[in-house]
């Protein structure tokens, strides 16, 4: 039972989810810094906030601050562009890189193979 628990763990996609939820949190709070340090305050120059970030507007009494959602979708986007262009990019060109090492032998033709292709060759030179 300890076993099969232990190969379950150590198989290679428990492993990288774990390290992938742990760099995503990390990653997460420095895309956080960079949204409330730059992000925040630019919106906030460019749509005349003030306290809020951003923009807001009113509609039958019911607040809806844009500026959030626009730092949302910032993040998103930062988040998914470096997780792309530093981890997919490069995990695929390992993944590549090593498949392409593991391509089996090609085949040797069998006897009848030679054979057949001894006599294709010998009827080819006759001329006629």
């Amino acid at each position: 039972m300890l076993r099969g628990f232990r190969e379950f763990i150590l198989r290679g996609n428990v492993v990288d989810l774990a390290v992938g939820v742990v760099i995503g949190a990390a990653f997460t709070t420095v895309v956080n810094a960079f949204s409330n340090g730059f992000i925040n305050p630019l919106i906030k120059a460019i749509t005349g906030g003030g306290a809020r970030v951003g923009g807001t507007f009113t509609l039958n009494g019911a607040v809806f601050d844009y500026g959030a959602f626009i730092t949302a979708i910032i993040n998103f986007l930062i988040v998914a562009a470096i997780l792309y262009f530093l981890v997919v990019t490069p995990v695929n060109r390992l993944n590549d890189y090593f498949k392409r090492e593991e391509k089996p032998a090609v085949a040797e033709p069998s006897n009848e193979e030679k054979l057949l292709a001894e006599i294709r060759d010998e009827l080819r030179r006759r001329p006629g």
